[in-house]
């Protein structure tokens, strides 16, 4: 029987969806895993790219630790792919490879006054919220207004864990130096900025409904932006999704808060729509110190318009949360346009020629761009996972696939990397120091007190 060496890079819902597919796929040939992650830890996205208050969105571990504690998938952890393993190595010892990197850096926006002191990507913010291990420790939460550019559910993660107030996280699994951060922070206002109405917002229900039980905290919105054209009314009579949006927003305009007028809480979260960035004014030092924006209105056809009317935010910092962005691999192909490997149906291709590149697959965001949810994930790895089956008569003929070759490579440069029982280690560990204090877990943050307690040395 034909034997499948696989190599999958990214250990993600992506990564584990693909390996968890190919395992359960009627096949002519043996298939054996080896799952390939940067961080000491697993499940991408979902550990470092979900807020803590997110305790659903977490279930999703559930399914992803099933599927790995079976034990018929290897993960070598702490793994960095192009400096510990490069894709020569992969050459030499699996038939073929799947890239499962997803997309966690911020997309740009291009506007004046963007770089300034005090301006950030949200997936920075998020990272750093989340424990991840190579971010600081530290984040400067001394502004007082605070902008936030999008309308998608990262941007109303961002602006919930800054809106919210550090003890009602201590429920979560929030690391201890988050918790002291957002202790100290000065903020009182959150203002969200989307350049469309509320019946074109890219957030979901669940979502927005979760901004509105925030504790001590007022809901602001405005009458102005509420004054619907024919394509609003009819997105709301017909897609459930935004009717709902639109009932939970229309039950803020009876609040107190509205407008401005009278909300008891000490912060407030403000929602403009029809606000397009214009520039990011600064001051002498050059920090954020005001946000402009264009008024915009329906074209009545889907799109905007600009109404040439241009209002300005006071605010001592900014969050840009408008996408996130692939980052290239190296000897991978990229598309530095659109932030992906380029790809047909997960088969990569070869950036100028088009032509394909034998062995080599994609699939999540680094395969289509940073769109759809989790769950969107498992139908993209079945497509990928379909080409490279029917493909094997161009796969990789390695030197060496015995599984013994991966660990003594890795032995020989000295890398320490981490395996599933290590991971069960630091999880049991997180979990531990979760126990006194009643919470699920609290995360170790520091990447080489990861490695050490996964190893445990």
């Amino acid at each position: 029987m034909t034997k499948l060496r696989l190599a999958i890079v990214g250990a993600g819902p992506a990564g584990i969806y693909a390996a968890d597919i190919l395992l359960k796929a009627e096949r002519k040939f043996d298939v054996s895993i080896d799952l390939f992650e940067q961080l000491p830890a697993p499940y991408g996205l979902v550990r470092y790219g979900v807020a803590p208050d997110h305790p659903r969105i977490k279930g999703i571990i559930g399914a992803l630790r099933d599927v790995l504690d079976r034990g018929d998938i290897r993960i070598f952890g702490n793994v960095r792919f192009g400096e510990d393993i490069t894709l020569d190595d992969l050459k030499r010892h699996y038939n073929a490879v799947i890239f499962a990197t997803g997309a966690v850096r911020d997309a740009e926006l291009d506007i004046p006054g963007i770089d300034a002191v005090g301006s950030y990507g949200a997936a920075d913010y998020v990272s750093w919220f989340d424990g991840h291990p190579d971010v600081p420790r530290e984040w400067p939460l001394d502004a007082e207004s605070v902008g936030v550019i999008g309308n998608g559910n990262v941007a109303l993660d961002v602006s919930r864990m800054l809106a919210k107030h550090a003890e009602d996280l201590l429920v979560t699994e929030v690391p201890e130096n988050v918790y002291e951060g957002l202790k100290a922070s000065r903020v009182t206002d959150v203002h969200v900025f989307g350049r469309r109405g509320p019946a074109q917002v890219k957030f979901t229900p669940l979502e927005l409904r979760e901004l509105g039980e925030l504790r001590d905290v007022d809901m602001v919105v405005y009458d102005e932006d509420f004054d619907y054209d024919e394509a609003s009314r009819d997105a709301v009579a017909s897609n459930k999704q935004v009717m709902v949006i639109d009932r939970v927003l229309q039950s803020w305009r009876k609040r107190d808060s509205v407008n401005n007028a009278g909300g008891t809480a000490s912060r407030r979260l403000h929602l403009h729509f029809w606000a397009r960035p214009v520039e990011v004014k600064t001051d002498e030092n050059g920090r954020v110190c005001a946000f402009v924006y264009e008024r915009t209105k329906s074209d009545g056809a889907g799109g905007i318009i600009g109404t040439g009317e241009l209002r300005e935010v006071p605010m001592q910092a900014l969050y840009r949360a408008v996408g996130y962005f692939g980052s290239p691999l190296p000897g991978v192909p990229f598309d530095k346009k659109h932030g992906v490997i380029p790809n047909r149906e997960g088969q990569v291709l070869e950036a100028k020629s088009n032509q394909r590149v034998p062995g080599v697959y994609a699939t999540g965001w680094i395969k289509r761009g940073p769109v759809g949810l989790i769950g969107h994930t498992k139908s993209d790895a079945m497509e990928t996972v379909r080409h490279l089956i029917n493909d094997q008569g161009s796969w990789w003929h390695p030197e060496d696939p015995s599984e013994a070759a991966i660990p003594a490579l890795l032995e020989a440069r000295g890398v320490r990397w981490t395996d599933l029982d290590g991971w069960h280690r630091l999880d049991e560990h997180e979990v531990a120091l979760g126990a006194p204090h009643e919470r699920a877990r609290i995360k170790v943050v520091p990447r080489e007190d990861m490695v050490r307690i996964s190893r445990g040395e």
